[in-house]
This record gives structure tokens, C-alpha cells and sequence, in this order.
């Protein structure tokens, strides 16, 4: 086994009373592309948020990079946050700003670095996320859906996380521009070096791009492995979301592109 970046045991979470994991385990291997997948309501989202601390677990150890998250002093948890990005589904931009502003906002939230390099970092993560330089002056409200995610992706970026998390980042895009926002995140994880896990229900993604699929239910990881693997589970709930027939047809598609 490779060095593991995120190791979850025995989580719990609760909202509103209403307990939605328990006893989850976890583990993301450096490199791994991993997708989270799993009926509305099996708590996939929450899991991202328990696990960069954007909400607090019950119960269960949570470590990033082997650093046990629970008790760390606002320094060193400050600085491991820097190690990981979050990109929210909908992109959640400034719409005050422009795309320039938003993405050198985390370079002025967490460095020192000079104005003019801020710009010229903001301006370089805006290139590598697949915008053109243009891009960088417009505002949220004049851009395309696909232009918002990538806008978002390079914010994301910023900060050259090791971990980056993707929520649900090719809902609402035309096929073309799922399929070229996907074969992105690809060509940024080999060059980045990057670790990723990816919220989705995108069955392309899941055939294409996940290096294995981590399904949720029940308040845990039901079943994991290849999008092939778990249309063969053991798991009946898990069966049938992957042998089903808009699964099968992504299935058939990921084989025509080979």
C-alpha cells in the first residue's frame, strides 16, 4: 500500500439531529483519482466537509497526510489547510469580482507574496485550469458554465494544494464540456502530482477517469472498486446503480473512446 493522504476510521457525523455517517472508513492513496458516488442523501458532500473540517465530526479519527486533524492549534491547522482546496459545485465566486480577483484571493488570504506576483500566479492558474487570458477581467455573471467551473478549478489551484476535492464539477455541462473538463482535472493530476477525489454522478466520469469508486449508503462505504468491479458487488444497492442501463451506456462509451 502507498502512502495514504486521507485516512478516515470509524466516522461519525450528525446534522439536525439526524445521523448521517456511521462508522466510515476511508483511505486515498498519494496520486489516487478516487470518486465518491452514492444515492441522494448518502452523504457524500458531508463526507468532503467532515473531512476538510468545514464541519465537525461526532465521533471517528480523521488524518491528512498521517497528521491526525483532531487538537491541532490554529497554526498548523491553518497550514494544512493550505495543503488542500475545496471546489464547491456551483463555484462559489465573488460576483463582485472578476475572475483575476477571485483566483488571487486565497494568494492574499494565506501569503505575503507582492501584488504583481500575486496577479502573475492568479493569471498562470488561470491558464492551467483551460481559460483563455481574457477571461481573467470578466466578471462571474458574463461567463458560461463551463467557464465558471474552470474559473473555480483555477481559484482552487491558487495555492498549489497536494489534495483537491471536486464537488459534483461537471454537473450541468454539456457532454462535450463534462468530457473536456474531465480529461483537465486528468492532465493536471499527472502534471501537479495532484491527489483528488471527486463527488459525481457523471457516469462517464465514473468509467473514465476514477482510478476506483468509493460508494456510499447506509451511512458507510458500502462497496469499493472499478465502475466494472461494482456493477458485479455483492452489495444489491450497489449492483444495481452500476448495472443499470444509463450506467451500461457510459460503460459502452468509455469503451468506443479506447
Amino acid at each position: 500500500m502507498g502512502e495514504a493522504v486521507i485516512d478516515v476510521r470509524g466516522l461519525v457525523t450528525r446534522i439536525g439531529g439526524n445521523t448521517i455517517h456511521d462508522g466510515l472508513d476511508l483511505r486515498v492513496e498519494r496520486g489516487e483519482l478516487l470518486a465518491i458516488a452514492g444515492g441522494s442523501g448518502s452523504g457524500k458532500t458531508v463526507l468532503i466537509r467532515a473531512i476538510t473540517r468545514l464541519l465537525p465530526a461526532a465521533a471517528g479519527e480523521i488524518r491528512l497526510f498521517g497528521v491526525p486533524m483532531e487538537g491541532l492549534d490554529r497554526q498548523r491547522e491553518r497550514a494544512m489547510r493550505r495543503r488542500m482546496a475545496l471546489m464547491f459545485q456551483r463555484g462559489a465566486l465573488f460576483t463582485g469580482m472578476t475572475v483575476l480577483e477571485n483566483v488571487t484571493m486565497p494568494l492574499i488570504e494565506h501569503t505575503r507574496l507582492p501584488r504583481g506576483l500575486r496577479a502573475e500566479i492568479a493569471r498562470l492558474k488561470i491558464h492551467l485550469a483551460g481559460l483563455e487570458p481574457e477571461a481573467a477581467y470578466r466578471y462571474p455573471g458574463e461567463l458560461s458554465g463551463g467557464m465558471t467551473k474552470r474559473a473555480a478549478l483555477a481559484r482552487a489551484l491558487a495555492l498549489d494544494p497536494e489534495l483537491l476535492f471536486l464537488d459534483e464539477p461537471t454537473a450541468g455541462l454539456d457532454p462535450l464540456s463534462a468530457a473536456a473538463f474531465d480529461e483537465r482535472i486528468q492532465e493536471l493530476r499527472e502534471l501537479l502530482g495532484l491527489t483528488v477525489v471527486v463527488i459525481t454522478h457523471d457516469v462517464d466520469s465514473l468509467w473514465e477517469i476514477a482510478d476506483s469508486i468509493a460508494f456510499l449508503g447506509e451511512g458507510r462505504v458500502l462497496a469499493r472498486g472499478s465502475a466494472a468491479e461494482l456493477a458485479e458487488a455483492d452489495e444489491p444497492a450497489v449492483r444495481a446503480y452500476f448495472s443499470g442501463a444509463r450506467m451500461q451506456r457510459g460503460r459502452e462509451r468509455s469503451w468506443e473512446a479506447e
